[in-house]
């Protein structure tokens, strides 16, 4: 009796169509494209429609919070040139937040939208959260290191990224129907 090696390591489907592996590494950047979108806006809508938050002091004010974290910061300057305009600095963090999110939902120049997150999150872990002791505490470098594959890699399926690239090839996209074409 003659036994055949299977040189591949996994079973395809049976239609002829990609394994789910192939399928799984191709969507694997978009829980986390989503997570991060949905989270950005969210800090975005909610700073714009906190009235406490878009004040120069008072109770969970922008002023007040960074107030408190100037003198335990990395990098005081930074907190300093804010607090020449607490409200305008918050108003730019929001509307960064917002504009971040919607490009990494939408996956529209999201590499740029990843970028811009990344600065967002490192201002943040620099000033606010630098002080969180163990390091790990602080919410902010997680954030950061998040958005760095969506630097490298982009939205390669479901987004407009990939949509323009498809129409600039001139033909459907294989990732948008989730089937590779070989």
């Amino acid at each position: 009796m003659t036994h055949d090696i299977r040189s591949d390591s996994h079973t395809p489907h049976f239609d002829g169509g990609p394994d789910w592996r192939d399928t799984a590494t191709r969507y694997a950047l978009l829980p986390l494209r989503v997570f991060l979108a949905v989270t950005f806006i969210y800090a975005g809508l909610d700073k714009l429609t906190d009235s406490a938050f878009m004040a120069d002091s008072g109770s969970g004010s922008i002023g007040d919070m960074m107030s408190a974290a100037r003198d335990s910061s990395a990098i005081p300057a930074l907190i300093d040139m804010a607090l020449n305009s607490p409200v305008g600095f918050g108003y730019a963090i929001a509307i960064g937040e917002l504009a971040v999110g919607i490009g990494t939902l939408l996956g529209l120049l999201t590499r740029l939208a990843a970028f811009g997150g990344a600065l967002i999150s490192l201002s943040l872990w620099l000033t606010v959260s630098w002080s969180a002791s163990p390091y790990y505490y602080g919410n902010d470098l997680p954030y950061l290191m998040a958005w760095i594959p969506l630097i490298l890699a982009g939205a390669p399926v479901l987004s407009v990224d990939a949509a323009i690239r498809s129409r600039r090839r001139g033909g459907p996209s294989r990732h948008r129907a989730g089937v590779a074409h070989h």
